[in-house]
């Protein structure tokens, strides 16, 4: 099978097209043919080693990140963690699964998805694709909305609050954005001129733009600051929260699991039209180095995708 290898730590041509051995599914495991994956901020991090936390922060987690992923490059040389495919086949023991079953899944930290087959664990992170949507716009949802639900989720949020999500236009905070309406709150999206009107149309109530003017100085507060591309301090945003107001950071960790049945949430959230995938590149996997170079310039609006197999 074709598969994207990252050889070493570095620039984003340190990924390579390779031909490799095609995975054989284990007993509980489903062997799923790839037909979309993404390229999130999450990759360029991984595949560049910058963790991009602060100077202080960064070198705190550098040699937390060597031991967990690997010392001169990534220990799983696949990269990729979200996926939309079809179950081509089952080991002996899968129950939950059968062959031909389309889904979308995320590897997790076993990454793997840059390739036209994976190797998943049938109780892993994985759900019947979303009925009412294409591959290429259910392959974003397993990270970028898993981790917007993640964090909205230990934020306590409640239906009448105000929330306001910082970084509004990528790939989590157009996720973020969505589902705090569909818990009823009243959601202020800070972005640039560009993407006002995308805002707009995912359902914002309010928007500011941050090359106008800067939030922290205004005397709003907020139930929930979300910051979805872990820019800003939490220091910063003290001013803006109300006295029990909870501040989030997509860069810190969320503390919760990620559970099959929060994936299966969102795909009733997508088949009732509540939640889409805010598309803005597409590429071929044999572009990935193109993708990566342009998810790397940071001004990306909501989700990268890499379309890895053509004929659905």
């Amino acid at each position: 099978m074709k598969a994207v290898i990252c050889t070493k730590y570095g620039a984003p041509d340190v990924l390579q097209l390779q031909n490799i051995a095609k995975p054989i599914p284990g007993d509980n495991e489903v062997l799923i043919i790839i037909h979309a994956t993404t390229v999130h901020i999450g990759d360029v991090k991984i595949r560049s080693f910058k963790p991009g936390m602060g100077l202080f922060q960064d070198l705190l987690v550098k040699p937390i990140m060597r031991i967990m992923i690997g010392f001169r490059g990534p220990r799983k040389k696949i990269l990729g963690m979200d996926l939309a495919g079809e179950i081509e086949s089952i080991g002996k023991n899968v129950t939950l699964f059968k062959q031909g079953d389309k889904v979308f899944a995320s590897s997790e930290f076993h990454f793997g998805a840059y390739a036209e087959y994976i190797c998943l664990p049938e109780n892993g992170l994985i759900a019947p694709l979303p009925e009412n949507i294409t591959y290429e716009e259910a392959a974003p949802i397993p990270n970028g909305a898993m981790t917007a639900l993640l964090f909205l989720n230990k934020g306590g949020i409640q239906k009448g609050q105000k929330v306001l999500i910082y970084g509004a236009s990528g790939s989590v905070g157009t996720f973020a954005v969505q589902l705090a309406k569909y818990f009823d709150t009243k959601v202020t999206g800070v972005c640039s001129t560009a993407n006002i009107d995308m805002l707009k149309s995912l359902g914002a109530d309010k928007i500011i733009d941050y090359t106008q003017e800067d939030f922290t100085k205004k005397n709003e507060t907020y139930d929930i600051v979300f910051d979805a591309v872990g820019k800003l301090s939490s220091s910063r945003c003290n001013k803006s929260l109300k006295q029990n107001g909870v501040y989030l950071n997509v860069l810190s960790p969320s503390g919760l699991k990620l559970k099959p049945k929060d994936l299966l949430f969102l795909k009733k959230l997508v088949e009732s039209n509540k939640l889409r995938a805010v598309i803005d590149k597409t590429y071929k996997l044999e572009q990935i180095v193109e993708a990566h170079k342009y998810v790397e310039k940071g001004h990306k609006k909501g989700n990268v995708v890499i379309i890895v197999k053509h004929n659905h």
